[in-house]
């Protein structure tokens, strides 16, 4: 078991604080090993095997506690008297009205509480009502390009980390993937499960959708489209040259409930001459590039947008808030803010030609003001700065701690 020291340090320290501390992220994410990890740390802490209290809800031996009435029932029968009891719920959103439950154990018990949850459900109106003020939430993420290789270096071979990332690239983060060494066809035939349960658990079933080929319809495009930026009404009229009729509120309907699933992430335009953001023409980036592949199929076409993917969840992991930069009629693939910081990231697989390396420069040259300002690529090059835009190879921007 890889310790992921980022996220470890970001949740011990509210550890015996009045929080309920709520992970939420795509499935197979290592939300539940995360849990084991805490487990794992308490025990170190001096706190007693017979105080962890631990439920996983995906699994068939708790399939009967399935309302907040019983899971109160199950919990207050084992709790220790005289002792803070330390509850960890794992996929809690498969118990009904859970919020209502874990609220009732804050007040009747001394207890320190982590849930888990792969649907958005878990920040929706209800944590809200019941936990207003008393849930913390982390987001988790498949693995970094820096735990890939942790797990590359323990599990199976490590190569040089260029080779690594080119790896990285098709295979994505699921943890379980780096647990042995994989083919392609290997590898996205177990994304593939994943993204199917996702999609008919955490998106048919739960909002009860009839009309399964517009949802797929409306994936397959947005999954070979990562990094363009489109909208539901151009979706809409994709398809409708396709002779597919569905309207833009659908379309939009559908996108949310790829978001809510965190199969998605949408990113927002930003005016920076006008310093606002924008409310159209948004760009979507997947949870994971292998998710891409394992629906799609590979395609080295894809390895552009792939690459500005990948970059989007890192800025994600550190904490950035990120948008796709509009500058009067051109674009910056990524400005991260971040309280008082700043940077502006253009994201290029090679740069061949003169007015290839003219659009990715001139663009961050056109910014007017002093923060770092990069361009990321994958390909050879010389020159680590132009004009003070610092140029760097993708794999390490990725692992570089100066950011």
């Amino acid at each position: 078991m890889i310790y992921r020291k980022e996220y470890m340090d970001k949740i011990m320290p509210f550890t015996d604080t009045p929080f309920v501390k709520i992970l939420t992220g795509v499935r197979r994410c290592g939300k539940s090993t995360i849990l084991l990890m805490l487990q794992e740390e308490l025990k170190k802490r001096g706190v007693l095997p017979e105080q962890i209290l631990f439920y996983r809800f995906d699994s068939l031996r708790y399939s009967e506690i399935n309302t907040a009435s019983k899971l109160y029932e199950e919990i207050s029968g084992k709790i220790l008297p005289g002792k803070r009891t330390y509850l960890f719920l794992d996929e809690v959103q498969e118990v009904e009205e859970w919020e209502r439950a874990v609220n009732s154990f804050m007040v009747d018990f001394d207890m320190d509480i982590y849930v888990t949850g792969s649907n958005s459900r878990m920040m929706s109106s209800e944590i809200s009502t019941y936990l207003t003020g008393r849930y913390i939430s982390f987001r988790i993420f498949p693995l970094s390009f820096s735990e890939y290789l942790k797990f590359r270096e323990e599990y199976t071979q490590s190569g040089d980390r260029y080779t690594e990332f080119r790896r990285y690239l098709k295979m994505g983060g699921f943890p379980a993937l780096q647990l042995k060494e994989y083919t392609l066809e290997e590898a996205y035939t177990v994304v593939r499960d994943i993204y199917n349960s996702t999609i008919f658990t955490d998106i048919v079933k739960r909002n009860q959708i009839r009309k399964v080929d517009q949802l797929e319809r409306v994936v397959k495009y947005t999954f070979s489209n990562v990094g363009q930026t489109f909208s539901a009404l151009t979706l809409s009229k994709y398809l409708k040259s396709q002779n597919r009729q569905m309207d833009p509120e659908t379309v939009y309907s559908y996108l949310n409930k790829l978001e809510t699933a965190y199969l998605l992430h949408r990113c927002s335009r930003y005016d920076i001459k006008g310093k606002e953001i924008l409310k159209t023409l948004e760009k979507f980036y997947l949870a994971d590039p292998a998710l891409r592949f394992s629906v799609l199929g590979y395609d080295e076409d894809a390895a552009a947008g792939m690459l500005e993917n990948i970059i989007y969840l890192e800025l994600l992991r550190r904490g950035y808030d990120v948008f796709t930069g509009k500058l009067g009629t051109s674009e910056i693939d990524f400005v991260a803010v971040r309280k008082e910081e700043k940077m502006y990231i253009q994201v290029s697989e090679r740069i061949e030609r003169e007015e290839t390396k003219r659009r990715e420069y001139g663009n961050l040259l056109s910014i007017a003001d002093n923060y770092p300002k990069y361009v990321l690529r994958t390909d050879e090059f010389s020159v680590g700065n132009y004009e003070g835009i610092r140029t760097m190879h993708a794999a390490d921007f990725l692992l570089s701690q100066e950011w």
